[in-house]
């Protein structure tokens, strides 16, 4: 009965959220009739949010071990699968998904079908085990299944390695998340990307940092509304403008043909032919620089200096001699710096001189070697998403929240029902946007290019998120002349659209509010292993619960800064950190998770050389296979992409793990109550 009480509060709250929520949007769009300025707008929406959610975070503020760890357990199921959904949709789902489908077609679809599908996975195997261990953190379930001998040195060894693993994933995770909160400070404040890292970090601190997982939680409640209406109205828009029909999900199916009309004009158009013929010279220009490495590196190092020599012994203007020893400073600093960054020219380029249209049939290839790299790679891809999605601790603990076994399997419907209302909004934004591009910015002229272009592509000069040049200088805007990166395509859309600019900011509220929520679940994740299963199961088991949460905070504050930190370098884009999480995730967590709950053989040795074993195969995969790391294109094993490693350290890890456990001593009598315990109904 209290349990209801409580529900139909929070139904009543959030429900007087969401009006006022309202009520605010189209205050907004009033004062930007009145003619409010755009800037002041955009700060509006940026700092009001922040403001919700670190009021929110200060309400709910609390040093109770339970209250900070998993919200006192009494998240009703409905508000779990809310918060779940905030937690998982993250600056990928938000920002990314849509640009991928744009820019990749067929192929981006495996995100949606492993993501969706992994937590069919987290309903069936793990979540309601989960629950009924009734914990706080998935090192400390590992740690208890698989202890060691209570007098041995290594008895905590299990639980070490799952916070390692979970330290790992969280912090790649994260940082994808907090790359994505600068890029939306940035472009909606004017502040330089790593300042509006740092101004996003405050915002996630303010709520994780005082009140934990109760914070968290309702925060996250709050900000999927926001994320739902953000992203709801922008494609509903494009839906009415191109189809008028007001169901996205419904009408984009009617624009398909027609965008295909548009790409067979656009393949046969001679400019278009004459541009995709420029970018196709350039890649074989960049081919044949790999070719000749490390000659061509050294002979292009040779040829900067001797031309800045010369414009410094010369009399060029400073300007000139400047951009020249930029040049220099910027040339690849090693042949294989020069190798990976000559490909990666080379593949841009290879992408751009492909005719429009030719990535979305399933698997669309030159030939059928080709055909079948791509379908292993995309089913690859599915199952490391997939597989990763049921180990991601981040999520896991989300069912330590739920007040029983029923509500967290309960509350993993509706995590499916809150996150399926976006994701099948997601091929109806990239499809009706693509179309709005081709109507109204294809064929224009480059004299009139529209102010959304200028926006975007001053934001990060070095990398231009945005670039439209008139490649074959017949002033005319080809297909193949514009460059959009994918992180963009959901924030640029109300802009592409023409809608009023309280919408663009309305978006920028809901990426936010998606990266937010998703890094402030991965820090508290990171913070509450450490100091749980490190500082008070091993280093100090007397410790106070007030001396619990103190440490988890501290802990919290460093991880931040120096994922942060990490964020200010841009390491690589979303959807790429976001994959290795999940590859890592999939390798080093999930057959121990699985084989801990359904096999009672499993054991303490066998879960060590498991995880260890599906880790590293997983690690060496990505680091010779990708050449951000140094790798080579060419040590790929059956041509499987390095973001789908964990399809070669998942087997790995539940091969090992078998085999080992059935080559030593079998689980004592306590851990086999506990496996009995857990699967009791």
């Amino acid at each position: 009965m209290a349990q209801k009480k409580f529900t139909r509060r929070l139904a009543r709250y959030y429900a007087w959220y969401t009006l006022l929520f309202i009520g605010f949007l189209i205050s907004l769009a009033v004062l930007e009739k009145e003619g409010v300025p755009r800037a002041w707008i955009g700060y509006l929406f940026m700092f009001a949010t922040i403001l919700l959610y670190a009021g929110i975070g200060m309400l709910s503020r609390t040093s109770d071990i339970t209250e900070y760890y998993v919200a006192g357990r009494r998240v009703p199921a409905i508000f779990n699968g809310m918060a779940t959904a905030a937690d998982w949709m993250s600056a990928a789902s938000f920002l990314s998904l849509a640009g991928g489908l744009y820019l990749q077609g067929f192929d981006g679809l495996a995100y949606i079908v492993g993501w969706t599908g992994g937590f069919c996975l987290v309903a069936l195997l793990i979540a309601p085990y989960l629950r009924k261990f009734g914990q706080y953190t998935i090192p400390d379930f590992l740690g208890t299944r698989y202890a060691g001998p209570s007098n041995s040195i290594s008895s905590n060894f299990v639980r070490i390695l799952a916070v390692i693993a979970t330290v790992i994933i969280s912090f790649t995770y994260v940082v994808a998340q907090i790359y994505g909160v600068g890029l939306i400070t940035s472009r909606f404040t004017g502040v330089d990307f790593s300042v509006g890292i740092f101004l996003g970090l405050a915002s996630i601190l303010v709520c994780s940092f005082l009140g934990g997982m109760r914070a968290v939680t309702w925060t996250q409640v709050a900000q999927y509304i926001i994320i739902i209406i953000a992203y709801m109205i922008p494609v509903t828009w494009l839906a009415i403008k191109h189809t008028q029909i007001p169901v996205p999900q419904i009408a984009y199916g009617s624009v398909l043909p027609k965008l295909s009309a548009k790409e067979k004009i656009f393949a046969i158009d001679p400019g278009e032919q004459q541009v995709r013929a420029i970018f196709k010279q350039k890649a074989e220009e960049f081919q044949k620089k790999i070719n000749q490495l490390p000659t061509s590196w050294e002979e292009g190092r040779f040829e900067l200096k001797q031309h800045l020599d010369n414009l410094k012994s010369g009399t060029a203007s400073l300007i000139d001699i400047k951009a020249a020893s930029k040049e220099l400073n910027n040339y690849p600093k090693t042949p294989q710096e020069a190798s990976a960054r000559w490909s990666d020219a080379r593949n841009s380029n290879m992408a751009r001189a492909e005719p429009s249209g030719s990535n979305y049939a399933p698997y669309a290839a030159k030939d059928k070697n080709e055909s079948d790299i791509k379908r292993n790679n995309f089913m690859a891809l599915v199952f490391c998403l997939m597989v990763g999605t049921a180990a991601l601790p981040h999520i896991l603990i989300r069912y330590y929240t739920t007040s029983s076994v029923r509500e967290s399997r309960d509350s993993v419907f509706w995590s499916l029902f809150f996150i399926m209302l976006v994701y099948i909004t997601i091929p109806a934004l990239a499809i009706l946007l693509k179309y709005d591009i081709y109507t109204s910015l294809v064929g224009s002229d480059f004299s009139k290019l529209p102010s959304w272009v200028t926006y975007w592509a001053s934001i990060d000069k070095n990398n231009p998120l945005v670039n439209i040049t008139d490649i074959n200088h017949d002033g005319i805007v080809q297909l193949a002349e514009i460059f959009l990166d994918g992180d963009i395509i959901v924030l640029a859309t109300p802009e592409i659209a023409g809608l009023p600019y309280v919408i663009s900011g309305l978006v920028a509220a809901g990426g936010l509010a998606a990266a937010l929520s998703t890094a402030d679940g991965l820090l508290l994740t990171i913070s509450n292993s450490l100091s749980h299963d490190i500082y008070y199961k091993i280093v100090d088991p007397t410790a106070s619960t007030q001396k619990r949460v103190t440490i988890s905070k501290l802990l919290l504050l460093v991880v931040a800064l120096v994922a942060a930190y990490a964020a200010s370098l841009k390491p690589a884009d979303i959807l790429s950190l976001v994959g290795a999480a999940f590859s890592l995730a999939a390798s080093t967590l999930f057959p121990a998770l699985v084989l801990g709950i359904f096999w009672k053989r499993a054991n303490h040795q066998g879960a060590i050389t498991g995880m260890i074993s599906g880790f590293f195969i997983c690690v060496y995969y990505m680091i010779s296979t990708h050449p951000l790391f140094g790798g080579q294109v060419a040590n790929q094993w059956w041509h499987i992409a390095s973001i789908s490693a964990g399809v070669f350290g998942v087997p790995a890890g539940f091969l090992t793990m078998a085999v080992v456990s059935f080559l030593t001593e079998a689980p004592n009598s306590r851990t086999l109550e506990f496996i009995t315990y857990i699967r009791e109904p």
